[in-house]
């Protein structure tokens, strides 16, 4: 089979297992795991062979017209470079990885089947994203990963936090994806078609006649669905679904999607410095905001939740620095150690049952329940925290990196300052990072007080895929970075000295304190009585979720809980923890400006349709029963009253005739 013929294979076999879950899901349920874990793989092994096939060099492209719409055509085209066939791999392991590893969570979940479908149709959104060559295809991808998210996020729909999150995922996105659509017909529109390609030379060739404003239409498209300033506050609500759709949306599909188009139409935005800078601060604002707030967080998965908005905030400030294999490498890098963080997180909810970090503080001896799960998850902290030689080091120093070249004027493809402004957020982030990664460490592992309940040893699904992360977490960065500008646009991705030193240095400072901290309010903590509370005072949406799929028994029921626990967060942020742990107020502040807005327009319209389109409509329906009773009042069946009316009529027009004839 040629190239083409197997790119066509990648995102169709997840598609069709999704249907084929859907169909048989209920009355064949032998099936659900095969259908689940056989497609995905296939497609992973096909993404590879692609991949090798394109081997970097020449793209492989393919198409063929829909159906006519006119001077803009829609085709059905394939695209797949250097960047699309690396990021089709990624999106195909890790989808094969959350497949295996929830045939082991979700073993008793009654909804599976439908799970299952959905994750393999979200996989096959997602690959179709990548691989098209075609924008009006590509925006079929993005959509149903949106879809898919809602149905996912929610899945866990008796409760309100599921519900909740999963209507605030839609609308978000949906928030972005508005002017998004404007941005590519505009786009299209000045190309002449919907082509990548075409639309890469109408740039090339000063075809664009407001590059300024689709840049920034197209934007908003971007920071809904990757989650970045102001439009990320869906994802660490998201995590409300089960943890392993937490995985896939974090690492490889929903959030790698706006990252990606930006880099697959990097010159679109690169025709507008003002968009570049625009970008920069978008990424800078999500990179130190996210930090701070995941640095405050008391739920493990809210903590990797602002974690990976951090991580494409820096993603983001490579492609504003016009660096596209900086921000490509740490996706793929990221890709690899967030989906071991969420799957290893998943073992540690599954043995604590909760997601309270205060709570497994209180607790000791869960390192010891779950060996696989604490190694794995310290070695993929330590990528998370870029700490040499682990893959997360090589790849945001890449992005550091190519921030300096731009500062120091080195490189022509986006403004000195934006350089300047990526560089000073991605290193203070790097101190910020460090710390919450070594606090959730600490936290969760390093706790004291009753012993950890024991809930069994975990599903061997779940473990294998946990060390098989391990292994890209641990060597992909040193391996790559010197053969993936080959793939790339053949710019160097080797760190460089000074923002290797600084960004380390700053890193094990972060680390060092947060570990001081921690030292400090567990010896305060130690001294003061602690009070017996039954349970969490915020409540602990994450019991839900361990519950749904381990024990049904409460995780510490005897341990007590000390609402203000030895956590290092409140030396290290004070008076902001607060502010920081509630996403800086911007809920409240999206309340105000359309929430509330809206809900008020709505009352509005209610009001008006009910008191005045009813009135209307009651007034219409009233004017004949009126005059039906008028004339009913007239038939009285009393011959007396009729002749007296009838003589009266004929007096009446009797005196009109008179008038007449004498006026005449």
């Amino acid at each position: 089979m040629t190239t083409t013929n197997l790119a066509v294979l990648v995102p169709l076999l997840p598609f069709l297992a999704a249907a084929a879950g859907l169909l048989v899901g209920r009355t064949a349920p032998g099936f659900v795991r095969p259908l689940a874990v056989l497609p995905t793989l296939a497609a992973f092994a096909l993404a590879i062979t692609v991949a090798v096939d394109q081997g970097g060099g020449r793209p492989v492209d393919a198409h063929t017209q829909l159906t006519p719409t006119g001077s803009v055509p829609i085709e059905l085209a394939l695209h797949i470079d250097g960047f699309a066939a690396l990021v089709a791999v990624l999106v195909a392991f890790v989808a094969t990885c959350v497949q295996i590893y929830s045939t082991g969570y979700l073993r008793d979940d009654p909804r599976y089947p439908s799970y299952a479908a959905l994750v393999s149709l979200f996989t096959s959104a997602m690959l179709l994203v990548v691989y098209s060559g075609d924008l009006i295809v590509l925006l079929v991808g993005w959509e149903v990963m949106g879809i898919c998210s809602y149905f996912l996020v929610g899945h866990y729909w008796e409760t309100p936090e599921a519900r909740a999150a999963s209507i605030k995922a839609f609308l978000v996105t949906k928030l972005g994806d508005v002017p998004f659509l404007i941005g590519l017909f505009a786009l299209a529109t000045d190309a002449g078609s919907f082509r990548i390609t075409t639309i890469l030379g109408t740039v090339a060739n000063g075809g664009l006649h407001h590059p300024a404003l689709v840049g920034l239409l197209l934007l908003c498209g971007v920071a809904g669905k990757s989650a970045q300033f102001p439009l990320h506050t869906w994802l660490p609500d998201a995590m409300a679904g089960p943890t392993p759709v937490s995985a896939l949306i974090h690492a490889a599909t929903m959030v790698a999607a706006g990252v990606y188009f930006v880099a697959r139409l990097l010159p679109v935005f690169e025709a507008s410095a003002a968009v570049m800078v625009v970008l920069a601060v978008m990424g800078a604002v999500t990179m130190v905001g996210s930090a701070l707030a995941a640095l405050a967080q008391d739920d493990i998965k809210r903590v990797l939740a602002c974690s990976t908005i951090g991580q494409l905030g820096y993603m983001t400030g490579a492609l504003a620095v016009g660096d596209r294999g900086a921000a490509v490498f740490h996706l793929l890098s990221h890709g690899a150690f967030k989906a071991l963080l969420f799957l290893a997180a998943g073992v540690v909810i599954h043995a604590a049952g909760t997601n309270s970090l205060a709570v497994m503080s209180r607790a000791s001896g869960l390192r010891e329940r779950v060996p696989d799960a604490y190694w794995t998850m310290t070695v993929a902290l330590l990528a998370l925290a870029a700490i040499p030689p682990f893959s997360g080091f090589f790849s945001k120093e890449s992005v550091l990196g190519a921030a300096e070249h731009t500062a120091t004027g080195h490189t022509a493809h986006a403004p000195g300052s934006a350089g300047w402004i990526v560089l000073v957020a991605g290193l203070v982030t790097a101190v910020l990072t460090a710390a919450y990664a070594t606090r959730l460490w600490l936290l969760a592992f390093r706790g004291r007080g009753t012993e950890v309940p024991d809930h069994g040893r975990q599903p061997l699904s779940m473990t294998v895929v946990l060390w098989v992360l391990t292994v890209p977490s641990v060597a992909f960065g040193g391996l790559a970075y010197r053969s993936l500008p080959g793939w790339f646009d053949g710019r160097d991705l080797t760190p460089t000295l000074t923002t290797s030193i600084l960004g380390t240095g700053l890193a094990l400072a972060g680390g060092l304190v947060t570990y001081g901290a921690w030292q400090r309010t567990r010896a305060l903590a130690a001294r003061a009585p602690i009070g017996a509370v039954a349970a969490h005072p915020e409540g602990d949406a994450g019991l839900v979720e361990a519950e749904a799929i381990a024990t049904h028994e409460p995780a510490f029921g005897d341990v007590a809980y000390a609402p203000d626990p030895a956590d290092p967060a409140r030396l290290l942020l004070g008076p902001l923890r607060r502010h920081a742990a509630e996403g800086f107020h911007l809920d409240a502040v999206y309340d105000v400006l359309f929430v509330r807005p809206v809900l008020a327009a709505a009352s509005l319209v209610q009001f008006l349709d009910r008191e005045v389109v009813d009135t209307y409509v009651r007034g219409a329906a009233a004017a004949p029963r009126l005059l039906g009773a008028a004339v009913r009042r007239a038939q009285t069946g009393n011959v007396q009253t009729y002749v007296s009316a009838l003589l009266a009529g004929t007096v009446v027009l009797a005196v009109a005739v008179l008038l007449v004839a004498t006026g005449a």
